[in-house]
């Protein structure tokens, strides 16, 4: 009898030590909380609000249900936007934006009661597209292509002014791409076949000029020739004609008795072998 009592109050003890142990543990779990690498934390008291002191990597010490932490990622991470801008002469272009992002480490506490733990999501967009819209609206579309690297430098510089103002930090800003709308692609190529044709249309004109020089050239050419041969025949009398008839008919003569294909007929009426008319 004896034993069995000492038996039930050991048995009681030792429930009574592994229940206080297992309390004490999960006190002990729920008064702690871990700060991954590449993270900060945010303390909120139910009695004093957010406090004001970010706290590093590593294991820490807090007053359970009292405190609450918050872990933010201060890594720099990318975002991608686009937007639909008018340019300058009322041109719409499509723009993709592409940032590198992080917090200011020092002002999360205000960042987490300003804007919560998505800050990110709830500021970029809506600031990306107000300052690509602001900066687009200063150029024409041309102007786009043309001067992309002062673009692209306005819009870095004026999106790191604006997230400055949300404690965001902008490592890097790129326009990713840029296109135009279909009307504006439709003007840019019947402009490209406008230019073309009168590309054509000039070098036309330009043949038709050197042509009509040429026949001028030659024309005067013509008439100096006939002048000098008029006064040359006027000074030598019909003699030079003359000669320049027995130069030609050498010429034909010369051709001719090279040809195999030429039969030489004698003149008179009587074509039969020559034959002598009087016989």
């Amino acid at each position: 009898m004896g034993s069995s009592q000492a038996a039930v109050s050991f048995l009681n003890n030792l429930a009574r030590a592994a229940f206080g142990i297992g309390a004490a543990a999960t006190v002990l779990n729920s008064s702690l909380y871990t700060v991954d690498g590449g993270q900060r934390a945010v303390l909120f008291d139910r009695f004093r609000g957010v406090i004001d002191t970010t706290i590093g990597e590593g294991t820490h010490f807090l007053i359970p249900w009292l405190q609450k932490p918050f872990i933010f990622d201060i890594r720099t991470r990318p975002h991608t936007f686009s937007s639909v801008s008018g340019t300058k002469d009322l041109q719409m272009v499509n723009l993709t934006l592409r940032v590198l992002s992080r917090p200011e480490v020092s002002r999360l506490p205000h960042i987490f009661q300003r804007l919560g733990l998505e800050y990110d999501e709830k500021v970029l967009p809506s600031i990306g597209n107000e300052v690509l819209k602001a900066v687009v609206a200063q150029f024409n579309a041309d102007q786009l292509l043309t001067e992309r690297p002062h673009v692209s430098a306005m819009v870095r510089d004026s999106l790191i002014k604006r997230a400055r103002d949300f404690d965001i930090v902008m490592d890097d800003v790129a326009i990713t791409h840029l296109s135009y709308g279909v009307e504006f692609s439709r003007a840019v190529e019947q402009k490209q076949v406008a230019q073309q044709e009168a590309e054509r249309s000039k070098f036309v004109v330009m043949k038709a000029d050197q042509e009509r020089r040429a026949a001028i050239i030659r024309a005067e050419g013509e008439s100096d020739a006939a002048k000098l041969i008029s006064e040359a025949t006027t000074k030598a009398g019909m003699g030079l004609i003359e000669l320049r008839r027995i130069e030609a008919s050498r010429e034909i003569a010369s051709t001719l008795a090279k040809s195999s294909n030429v039969a030489y007929l004698p003149g008179g009426n009587n074509m039969l072998l020559a034959l002598n008319a009087n016989r």
